[in-house]
């Protein structure tokens, strides 16, 4: 049903290609924009965007869209500001790995608010991240860094958003949603970035077309090329595709960022990749080939 779909797959790729340039894209522009008022431009934008193009079902929000999509766009805030903030103090590739743990979280947060106890698989997934993050995150002394600390607190608020939208906007639209949760996210960045950052007044051709690319390719036109793709893709294969987001993380920040890559980093990075395949796929991979196989 699924396998002949190339496009739907593509798309799929194409939001993990653009989510993983995205990081080191932050990283530069970070250093102009402080964190909020970066995530309100890039918030603003992408809600602005999306309801050019969707004005259509705008008539369609009502008091129960608001109040969903408020508690929603206050995870994604939280998610995306700790992780920014994370990402000033620790390399494009760790920010990208240690995001990606948000995929092993999720099956024990929905344990906690849903009653659905996670599967052997979920465990060993957990198992498997905790030695990634060990490797990629802890120092000879086992502290850890503010960068990788804030960046884990985001990947942990990303699963919060996961299950708040899966629990919350449960028979809406999913572009509705998107459009209110990305304006509430940038009425509370702006809040924050206006009362404790300083606005920035020399801006670069560079930091703004960095700006754009985070508000536009990496917020609006991501999130709907993974709306299309998921809507025409076996979720285990999609689950795959995604989580090459965090593979071409790593892969910009050595390529344009300069991060160098240690036999340690590395075999922590295989880790956590190998975790959020295990807790998303449930390796029925291996068994749809094994079951090939066994037909031919």
């Amino acid at each position: 049903m699924y396998s002949g779909k190339v496009l739907p797959k593509l798309a799929l790729f194409m939001a993990a290609f653009i989510w993983g340039s995205s990081f080191f894209i932050m990283k530069d522009t970070v250093d102009v924009f402080p964190p909020y008022i970066l995530l309100g431009f890039r918030f603003t934008i992408a809600s602005i965007l999306l309801s050019v193009v969707f004005f259509k079902k705008l008539r369609q929000i009502n008091l129960d869209y608001i109040w969903k999509s408020g508690v929603i766009g206050l995870f994604l805030f939280l998610g995306y500001s700790t992780q920014t903030i994370g990402i000033t103090e620790t390399t494009p590739g760790k920010n990208a790995f240690l995001t990606a743990i948000y995929c092993v979280i999720v099956p024990f947060l929905f344990w906690a608010v849903d009653r659905s106890r996670p599967d052997i698989y979920n465990f060993m997934a957990a198992i498997v991240c905790i030695s990634g993050i060990g490797l990629v995150s802890l120092k000879g002394d086992f502290s850890i860094g503010f960068g990788d600390a804030f960046t884990l607190l985001g990947g942990f608020l990303y699963a919060g958003h996961l299950v708040a939208v899966a629990k919350l906007g449960k028979g809406k639209d999913p572009i509705i949603i998107t459009i209110l949760q990305f304006g509430f996210a940038a009425l509370l960045s702006w809040g924050m970035g206006l009362t404790f950052e300083k606005f920035p007044t020399r801006w670069e051709t560079g930091n703004i077309i960095g700006l754009l690319y985070l508000a536009v390719f990496a917020t609006a036109v991501a999130l709907l090329f993974q709306n299309i793709g998921q809507k025409w893709t076996h979720p285990s294969a999609a689950a795959i595709i995604l989580s090459l987001e965090s593979v071409f993380g790593v892969m910009f920040s050595v390529m344009f960022y300069g991060e160098q890559l240690t036999l340690r980093l590395l075999i922590g990075f295989v880790l956590i990749f190998a975790a959020v395949i295990i807790s998303e796929t449930k390796l029925s991979f291996i068994r749809d080939i094994k079951k090939r196989a066994s037909n031919v």
